[in-house]
């Protein structure tokens, strides 16, 4: 009786034919992601094109189906070339975010091209069949459609495995996708094979929208088939963790059924299965472990940082301000230079969404994390801001259970506007919880899945609308209110108040840019594992800049939805579509730049509208727009202010003369910049013990019971061929890698199960091998960064003027700077740390140490990829400041004099075992050290001893 009552045969057939389609597109989402590491939101719109000529050529033009197929996929196969070699090759070496915010451009293309091919969506047009019928199997009618997909979605997995995995073809598309510069080594072009794939994914796409074209039966809404579609496929593909074809298939197999299910059971409510949805992919995205998606997102050119020798001149200091200013006053004269109240609606618009956009350059930009639910999340607030204006009843049912019952009487505007962006803000928070561990392309598939939901089901709750209804098109009434008593019920006065918002969401951006929040938030972007070794917990810092973002798009939201005083649940700017634009706008603005969003907005949602005869500035500000700035203009208009903002600066510096070098602070100056003075710390006498650490990478042992003990004040060498463990051993002691045994003590405390965040605050500082640290930020914000373990920065008392937040930003800056001098960075404070040679970042490396003030220094190779020059001037500075912090070593170092000559004690590793420990005469003539690592050449050995301390 249960299955009765939850589903028949016919519908576990009609689910199977859906899913099937599901997981053939969730299979071309894997086919693209292993061959290029990139989530092809594309998918569905480049199979659509084929779709809408098999039916231009077979409806509108009655050419024979057995000649309309094979055009329609060699459309799909040529588009998804196309695509490749024009989009996907110039950003072959772009972080792979970036891609995949041009696969987002390239779907909205393809669903333009769709619409302008001629009567491809004219209702009554049937879609065209190879053949057509009715078939009974039992109680389970089998159309023509359904035989189709049962036939050739099998048929086409089997050929698409067996290409795969049994020719040479396939051999070299796998080897370019696990190995592009080994593939290289024999010969294999991994563009190539790049194009090979996209173009295979464009034929398996265009199979899998013509046969949803076939089981939809109708050529209306083709556009609808595939944005229907990508959400179903890409949560199968992540729960096949984008690597594995048949568990791919699979899940679109069981989303297909689950959704027929949906359907039949909750006839009335049949959207629920999106929220599903969304838990399975908040989940999945949560119990991910591959971080090769989380990747740098920095890619808007750096722009020139103020010289100091202009921080005197008025109006080249405040260069950015006064534009700011300019823009604003502009803001304020349109109203009553264009009088029409509909232009005074079109300007409050284009202030709204300006809020919403800045809350993609405050999440992307800066936290580089993308995500495809901002225009959703301003949704949202709109109707609670909207449901808080007039007085709701919360009543959450299913079936006859109620789980939830509130009322609340109405409250004035603004108030409702200020509980929405909080709740909205909290909402922002759960979605992108478990994605934060991840970041980048798997936040953007959790993103999406809250779009779609929000769109199709929550935005129609029967608590937001006050209706009992499922109506998509519901409006719901937001009336305006006031402001601080100014009444906001004129259209002129309603933008007014919008712009001073705007004005207001601006500045705050630009003071927290400016502050060790904003500092903490790029370089966690950019270096997560630098972050945590600078004390910075990565995941603290990601989940609140997402809450932030969340609050700034609610507040764009509620002010949008106060325009027209009304709020559709079916509005095109809350939904899937929005979230895509917000993108575009924020893309072409300059992503990293708060006035590039306000510009991007003006471009996208303005121009368009005052221009609406004008097809260059529609074509400019559409998906065609934003491809061609990611790829030739990744910067937007912001990258072209920032050019003439340089050559001011040159044209100015010119004026001034020749530099006048200064003397450098002298060395004493350390001493009055320290944390902690060493009387304050009482030192154990052992400071640091790995006892038995045993570190496995799959069936491999990277370390094996290894321990290694620091003793107080000294400097110990770590030693070793490539691949030994060194390095990892060292990232087992800072907590970087999972540890499967042993135990690690610092200064007597057992950090174990503690993140490096928590290791770093006990004391534990740490460098890497590539010095990589945080390559879009200067040298003085890089060792800001350090100095926040000193003062930690408050997003709130940063938003909020408090005294501390001034107390603490003028003190970093200040202790930065004679940091910066002790070390003769001075000429290279405002450099970027991208624009230094590796000896530079090294020293950068080094002043971070000493402004985290660490007891205990693990260096990796702090002379790789430096000069022999600065090599030999490394060993006395890591001397001195040994001696000024009062700190131990631990270093890893290739360098055999360097290494034997400045070491207390030398460890020598071996395949991740620790083969001689002792003195470096001692370890130097131990046979095993000689055998393993020194080799038995003379000259080797007489050079390691070549060095005294």
């Amino acid at each position: 009786m249960f299955a009765n009552a939850w589903f028949t045969n016919q519908i576990l057939f009609n689910g199977l034919v859906s899913g099937m389609i599901y997981g053939l597109l969730a299979m071309c989402v894997v086919l693209v992601y292993r061959s290029s590491r990139v989530i092809n939101f594309a998918i569905g719109g480049l199979g659509l094109v084929g779709s809408a000529v098999l039916v231009m050529c077979a409806v509108k033009y009655d050419i024979p189906y057995v000649v309309s197929l094979p055009v329609a996929l060699v459309a799909g196969v040529a588009l998804s070339a196309i695509v490749e070699l024009l989009v996907v090759r110039r950003l072959f070496r772009a972080p792979r975010v970036i891609l995949l915010v041009a696969t987002i451009g390239v779907a909205q293309l393809a669903a333009a091209l769709t619409l302008a091919i001629p009567e491809v969506e004219d209702a009554g047009q049937k879609y065209p069949l190879p053949f057509t019928g009715k078939w009974a199997m039992g109680d389970i009618a089998v159309k023509a459609e359904a035989l189709l997909v049962i036939i050739v979605v099998p048929l086409v997995a089997l050929v698409l495995a067996w290409f795969l995995n049994r020719t040479y073809l396939g051999t070299m598309i796998r080897a370019a996708s696990g190995n592009a510069d080994l593939a290289r080594l024999r010969q294999i072009n991994p563009k190539h094979m790049s194009t090979i794939v996209w173009a295979i994914s464009g034929l398996v796409g265009t199979i899998a929208l013509i046969l949803a074209g076939g089981v939809a039966g109708s050529t209306v809404n083709l556009t609808g088939i595939g944005a229907a579609s990508l959400l179903r496929a890409l949560t199968a593909a992540l729960i096949a963790r984008f690597r594995s074809f048949h568990i791919a298939l699979a899940a679109g197999v069981v989303f297909g059924v689950a959704e027929k299910v949906f359907q039949f059971r909750f006839s009335q409510d049949q959207d629920l299965l999106n929220i599903v949805l969304l838990v399975i992919v908040l989940v999945a995205v949560a119990l991910q472990r591959d971080r090769r998606g989380n990747e740098v997102f920095a890619f808007s050119p750096k722009s020139d940082a103020l010289p100091d020798r202009l921080a005197s001149v008025f109006w080249v200091r405040n260069l950015d301000r006064l534009t700011m200013l300019a823009m604003l006053a502009m803001g304020v004269l349109l109203p009553f230079v264009f009088t029409k109240p509909s232009q005074h609606v079109l300007y409050a618009s284009v202030a709204a969404t300006a809020i919403t956009a800045l809350s993609v350059t405050v999440l992307t930009g800066w936290a580089g994390q993308l995500s495809l639910a901002q225009a959703s999340f301003a949704g949202l607030a709109a109707l609670l801001a909207a449901a808080f204006t007039r007085g709701f009843v919360l009543d959450w049912s299913i079936g006859t259970e109620q789980f939830i019952y509130f009322r609340y009487e109405p409250l004035p505007f603004m108030v409702s506007i200020l509980i929405a962006t909080v709740v909205t803000a909290a909402v922002a928070a759960l979605v992108g919880w478990g994605s934060m561990r991840l970041g980048g392309l798997l936040l953007a598939v959790a993103t999406f899945a809250f779009a779609v939901a929000a769109s199709s089901w929550i935005f129609r709750r029967p608590f937001l609308t006050r209706s009992d209804t499922s109506d998509r098109a519901q409006s719901v009434e937001f009336r305006r209110g006031s402001l601080f008593g100014l009444d906001l019920n004129t259209d002129r006065t309603y933008y007014l108040a919008v712009l001073g918002v705007l004005t207001l969401v601006a500045a705050l951006l630009g003071r927290l840019r400016r502050s060790g929040v904003g500092r903490v938030t790029l370089a966690v972007r950019d270096n997560e594992a630098g972050a945590a070794a600078y004390t910075v917990q990565p995941s603290v810092a990601k989940m609140r800049m997402f809450a932030f973002a969340g609050a700034i798009a609610a507040l764009g939201g509620c002010f949008l939805g106060g325009v027209a005083e009304k709020v559709a649940t079916s509005e095109p700017r809350f939904g899937v579509a929005g979230a895509l634009n917000t993108i575009a706008m924020v893309v072409i603005g300059g992503m990293a730049s708060i006035a590039g969003a306000i510009i991007g907005t003006i471009w996208v949602v303005g121009l368009p509208q005052v221009a609406r005869d004008n097809q260059v500035f529609s074509l400019l500000s559409s998906s065609i727009g934003l491809l061609v700035l990611l790829m030739y203009f990744p910067g937007g208009f912001a990258n072209i202010f920032h050019r003439i903002r340089s050559s001011i600066y040159r044209s100015q510096l010119a004026k001034l003369g020749p530099v006048t070098k200064s003397g450098s602070t002298d060395a004493s100056t350390l001493s009055t910049i320290r944390g902690r003075s060493s009387a304050d710390r009482p030192t154990p006498a052992v400071v640091l013990t790995a006892e038995g650490v045993t570190v496995a990478f799959g069936g491999v042992r990277a370390n094996d019971s290894a321990s290694i003990q620091l003793l107080a004040g000294e400097i110990v060498g770590l030693i070793g061929t490539n691949g030994a463990g060194k390095s990892t051993l060292m990232n087992a002691i800072g907590g970087f890698v999972p540890v499967s045994g042993g135990r690690i003590e610092l200064l007597g405390n057992d950090i174990s199960d503690l993140s490096p965040a928590k290791r770093a605050r006990l004391g534990l500082g740490r460098t890497f091998q590539a010095a990589t640290l945080f390559p879009e930020l200067t040298v003085h914000e890089t060792v800001c960064v350090a100095l926040e373990s000193r003062g930690r920065s408050s997003l709130l008392d940063t938003v909020l003027f408090s005294p501390r937040s001034a107390r603490l930003g003028r003190q970093q800056r200040a202790e930065a700077s004679e940091l910066v001098d002790f070390l003769g960075l001075g000429r290279y404070a405002n450099a970027s740390i991208s624009d230094l040679s590796t000896g530079t970042r090294r020293i950068v490396e080094l002043a971070g140490l000493l402004a985290l003030d660490a007891r205990v220094l693990c260096l990796d190779e702090p002379t790789a990829g430096i000069a022999q020059r600065e090599a030999e001037a490394m060993g006395p500075l890591l001397v001195q400041i040994r001696r000024e912090l009062d700190a131990s070593m631990l270093i890893i170092e290739h360098d055999m004099p360097l290494i034997m000559g400045m070491s207390d004690r030398v460890y020598c590793l071996e395949m991740g075992r620790v083969i001689a420990e002792g003195v470096p005469s001692a370890v130097r003539n131990n046979p095993l050290v000689i055998a393993s690592y020194l080799g038995t050449d003379e000259r080797a050995i007489d050079r390691s001893d070549a060095a005294t301390r």
